[in-house]
């Protein structure tokens, strides 16, 4: 964070000073909410959970270096007491951020969000020096942390944005506005909580309405192949930059196709010129995402090469989606057990076909929650798609979800061979261990709640004779 000193801070947030002999000591270090990070210089925010009172580690973080705690009630430490602590991050987060004036960047979607900012975050950061968010800390809390790890060198401030509600993203954008407002898609993560796709389109498109005029620098980097996007277009008063397969898109991919590996490849047009592009990443749903980073990138004054190169070198920064490790008797384990809805449980079994042209394939499969009315349909949907992809074998995990799963698959195949249902997370590993032979590739996805990545982590305990080569 850039330095503030705790006077300063106590104004910005209408916080009180406790036990602060010298108000004019300055916050140094980084803004944390695990005493565990806590160092010299630091400011601790202590957040009153369902197991931990961060106000219990007040004495502690303050012995480690930290310059003062950010409290609800005085802690016998120096601390700048608020009446809302969420609040007053979020006041010390748009404070920050209108000082620095680094160009931010704001993203969001049902799906992609996090991998698509990593992409976004890598190529930026060959231009300048860039912040994003680590993993998908994309709420209220996680959001005002990262743009306070901004610094005087910051030049691009790259922010995942996401919703649960109408509002959220308003709410999100009021702490730290954005000049460039990027939205991927609108599909079924969450349904059950929005009730249907016009309300999540409706909670999404609070982004661009955020955004500043295009005189004023504003623009809306909008999906062109998904409707929902495409018509915020009407929302927004900023430029307007459409990316994707469609005709009309202003950054658009040609000639898309999958090596043997399974790793995008095709031809990058934007306004400013054309390159070829070869991704390290897997799974054709990467192209979308990487016509978005190419689409602020362009904005931003990158040319065609320059983007097509940053593309081509970027890799996975967040774990658990789409980690590939081939272990050294040839199974390949791919982890994409961090979250899963219906658009990226179809995109990952694609990918799973694709690599695993010739060999063996799995999925194992769980659970995917916040579907509402839509789970019975969905998850029928996704066993069906795994038999219709030549799936050798669909593994689905777990309870009554699973057992759909395992249904649409079943009703689809041809001998009902296709697929197997199994309780839980052990039983699959053993049935895994099993019947797993040398070249087979196994997929583990479910949402973040059903824990299946215990699952793709034995497997390659399993096969950890020797070293595991990851790519």
């Amino acid at each position: 964070m850039i330095a503030l000193s705790l006077a300063e801070i106590a104004e910005v947030v209408g916080g009180q000073t406790h036990d602060i002999p010298d108000p004019s000591v300055q916050v140094t270090g980084p803004v944390v909410r695990d005493s565990r990070e806590a160092g010299p210089g630091s400011l601790f925010v202590a957040f009153v959970g369902e197991r931990a009172d961060g106000h219990d580690f007040a004495a502690q973080v303050v012995e480690a270096g930290a310059a003062a705690v950010l409290a609800s009630r005085p802690v016998g430490v120096p601390a700048i007491v608020v009446d809302d602590v969420q609040s007053a991050l979020g006041a010390l987060a748009r404070h920050v951020v209108r000082r620095l004036g680094t160009t931010l960047v704001a993203l969001t979607g049902s799906a992609g969000k996090t991998s698509t900012k990593d992409l976004v975050a890598q190529v930026l950061r060959r231009k300048a020096p860039t912040v994003f968010t680590p993993g998908s800390l994309n709420n209220e809390i996680g959001l005002p942390l990262t743009a306070l790890s901004a610094t005087e060198e910051t030049r691009y401030l790259v922010l995942e944005m996401g919703a649960r509600g109408l509002g959220h993203i308003k709410y999100l954008t009021e702490l730290t506005p954005p000049r460039i407002g990027l939205v991927l898609n609108v599909g079924s993560a969450h349904i059950g909580e929005f009730g249907g796709r016009e309300q999540i389109a409706q909670a999404k498109g609070e982004l661009v309405e955020a955004l500043p005029s295009a005189e004023d620098g504003g623009a809306a980097i909008l999906n062109a192949d998904d409707p929902y996007v495409r018509a915020m277009a009407a929302r927004t008063k900023a430029k307007v930059i459409f990316f994707g397969e469609s005709g009309e898109a202003d950054v658009r991919a040609e000639n898309v196709r999958l090596t043997d590996s399974g790793q995008p490849s095709f031809r990058l047009h934007t306004p400013s010129g054309a390159s070829d592009v070869t991704m390290r990443l897997y799974g054709e749903h990467h192209v979308s995402n990487a016509l978005a980073a190419a689409a602020v990138a362009h904005e931003l004054g990158m040319s065609a090469d320059e983007i097509a190169l940053a593309l081509s070198e970027a890799g996975s920064l967040s774990r658990w989606r789409m980690e590939v490790t081939e272990r050294p008797d040839g199974v390949t384990v791919v982890n994409d057990a961090y979250n899963a809805n219906p658009e990226s449980m179809r995109a990952a079994l694609r990918a799973l076909a694709a690599m695993g042209k010739g060999r063996r394939t799995w999925a194992v499969l769980g659970k995917m929650a916040e579907l509402g009315d839509e789970a019975l349909a969905e998850h029928d949907a996704v066993g069906r798609l795994a038999v219709r992809l030549n799936v050798s074998k669909l593994v689905a995990v777990g309870g009554r979800e699973a057992a759909w799963l395992q249904l649409g698959a079943y009703n689809e195949g041809s001998w009902g061979e296709e697929s197997v249902h199994v309780s839980d997370a052990q039983a699959a590993v053993d049935l895994l261990r099993s019947e797993l032979r040398p070249g087979d590739v196994v997929l583990v996805k479910a949402s973040r709640s059903v824990g299946l990545e215990s699952v793709a982590q034995a497997l390659l305990e399993t096969g950890a004779e020797g070293e595991v080569a990851a790519r």
